[in-house]
């Protein structure tokens, strides 16, 4: 499964490449530059600078926009690292990914294992598709801390310490708060979230020895704002984000290891069997994603061994902001998407009912 390129997405024109384009021409400010250079310092740049002065000034602006957007990307970029610099070699890399028996994380799988890498998958159900000799299977109920202590011995024992976890697996129960049993959000919350916690409590130990690695935390647009029907996933991811921001914290404050990494995902619809029967009616700001498309923003983060977000599709960062938004605005956006969830159908691959958690089985 090669990487896709090309200057259109899977997904088609939509609001993503026409951003990017942007962002490399308009909002580049060596092009912006080049541009203010030639109205400068050639006669012909000159005359079309005089000629046009409203055009010649909007492009000042973004030349200005532009380097200011540049170095706050560095800025970015060498905080989320801690100002560290660290080496991957990826033949002795090792690489746990929960959920990747199929969807989202089992492309993710799939790409990383075509280069070689050492993968480690948890999960509760078998692997749909082929695999090979570099991924090892265990079937695992991540929200049992007790069934991931022993099947991490046997992980250390068969392939070795994973020095990458990518808490991948996700729930949906498409219940209102109301007619959600006490089990519907109990197991939504132990897989969203509380999974994370168990799995670094696993295995982050050892990359803060090392001070090397990589956790990253599969989050969704759902940590900014949620919809009916949707409560308890919306409020587990958005823990799930809260998880990522700490953890990175921690790691430089208390463990005193910077260079162990941390990466966020939100993403938007995506088309898994998960959320079978989502409507999305907003194909060109936020189109409905390709669980390849997801898998392949998350293992380009992953192979740059550095620390980040992933928002796709781009659209996305403006929900950072929504919580600023007017609360009338707030309310308006959060009661139109009603329609979000009411024809829902997302596959279940257990069944609640008979799930226990480990003090209901001690």
């Amino acid at each position: 499964m090669p990487m896709h390129n090309g200057w259109l997405p899977r997904e088609g024109l939509t609001a993503d490449p026409i951003g990017r384009l942007f962002k490399k021409t308009a909002l580049n400010p060596v092009v912006t530059l080049a541009a203010l250079i030639a109205a400068r310092y050639t006669q012909k740049g000159s005359e079309l600078s005089i000629l046009h002065e409203t055009a010649f000034k909007r492009v000042k602006y973004l030349f200005y926009w532009g380097l200011l957007r540049t170095i706050s990307g560095y800025l970015d970029a060498g905080a989320l690292d801690n100002w560290s610099k660290d080496t991957y070699d990826w033949k002795k890399e090792i690489v746990l990914v929960t959920g990747g028996a199929g969807g989202i994380g089992g492309h993710v799988v799939r790409l990383l294992a075509e280069k070689g890498i050492k993968i480690v998958v948890l999960d509760v159900i078998p692997m749909t598709f082929e695999t090979s000799k570099n991924v090892h299977y265990y079937k695992c109920d991540i929200t049992s801390p007790s069934t991931i202590t022993s099947v991490a011995a046997e992980i250390r024992k068969d392939v070795g310490e994973p020095t990458i976890l990518i808490n991948n697996a996700g729930v949906a129960r498409g219940k209102d708060i109301l007619g959600a049993s006490e089990k519907d959000v109990r197991f939504t919350f132990e897989v969203n979230t509380l999974a994370h916690y168990w799995l670094a409590k696993e295995f982050v130990l050892s990359m803060v020895k090392e001070n090397h690695g990589m956790v990253v935390t599969v989050a969704s647009y759902a940590a900014y704002v949620t919809a009916p029907n949707m409560v308890d996933y919306a409020a587990s991811k958005a823990a799930a984000h809260a998880f990522h921001e700490g953890l990175a914290c921690e790691l430089k404050t208390r463990y005193n290891a910077p260079k162990v990494r941390t990466v966020v995902v939100n993403q938007g619809y995506t088309k898994t069997p998960l959320f079978q029967g989502y409507t999305n009616d907003s194909s060109f700001l936020v189109p409905s994603l390709e669980p390849e498309s997801v898998a392949e923003a998350i293992v380009k983060q992953v192979l740059s061994g550095s620390s980040g977000q992933v928002i796709a599709p781009g659209f996305g960062a403006v929900l950072s902001f929504f919580r600023g938004f007017p609360h009338w605005l707030q309310n308006h956006v959060r009661n139109d998407n009603k329609k979000l969830m009411e024809k829902w159908i997302g596959r279940q691959v257990i069944d609640v009912e008979k799930w226990k958690t480990d003090d209901e089985s001690a």
